[in-house]
């Protein structure tokens, strides 16, 4: 089991969820984060997957670290959208958006849709690159659908406010960390993880 592990982000808030699963899980893992290296440019997300654009970020920062990288490429799948914004997700209302603006612009593209129509789900890749080539991936799902009232909770991120996971009435930002672990998408895939890395031990 590697004493160390990379995740290729600078999103603090993933960071942390990465470091409360492996620590839950009692693994001695040390997780680092791209700010912990020396800035290299990191590679644009040209794929047209999610399992795709995690790979491109995982190779580079296992190359320019040397370490064991892993790295999610994560998003939104909206049924009445045919799917999208999918790899989109963080750049759904433009190159230079916030969370604020793809939100508005997703509740525009659903306005007027009825509540049975606004199903939804959340998706994660999670790739894994070693430094002698080895090549892993997960998957993770977290259903739901998108809410017709306003943006709700002060948790999360990204389009946490609109989504209400399937079988709650709160959205995934009205979540406590530890409850939005235990079901999302990217919890799911990152258990998986641990769980491989567990059987290295």
């Amino acid at each position: 089991m590697p004493e160390r592990v990379v995740l290729a982000t600078n999103n603090p808030k993933k960071l942390a969820e990465l470091r409360r699963i492996v620590e839950a899980a009692g693994l001695s893992v040390e997780v680092l984060g791209l700010t912990d290296f020396p800035g290299y440019p990191e590679p644009e997300e040209t794929e047209r997957t999610f399992e795709g654009n995690a790979f491109l970020k995982a190779s580079a920062a296992a190359r320019e670290t040397g370490l064991t990288a892993i790295a999610d490429d994560s998003g939104l799948e909206v049924d009445e959208l045919n799917a999208m914004p999918g790899v989109r997700s963080a750049r759904w209302s433009g190159p230079a958006c916030d969370d604020d603006e793809n939100n508005a612009l997703l509740l525009a593209q659903l306005d007027g849709v009825p509540r049975e129509r606004r199903r939804a789900r959340f998706v994660c890749a999670l790739a894994m690159v070693a430094p002698d080539g080895e090549r892993r991936v997960w998957h993770g799902y977290m259903p739901g659908h998108i809410t017709d009232a306003a943006p709700a909770g002060e948790n999360g991120f990204g389009y946490d406010p609109l989504f209400v996971p399937l079988g709650l009435d709160v959205t995934s930002a009205e979540l406590s960390a530890q409850e939005k672990d235990s079901i999302s998408h990217r919890g799911a895939a990152v258990r998986e993880f641990v769980d491989y890395l567990r059987s290295l031990a």
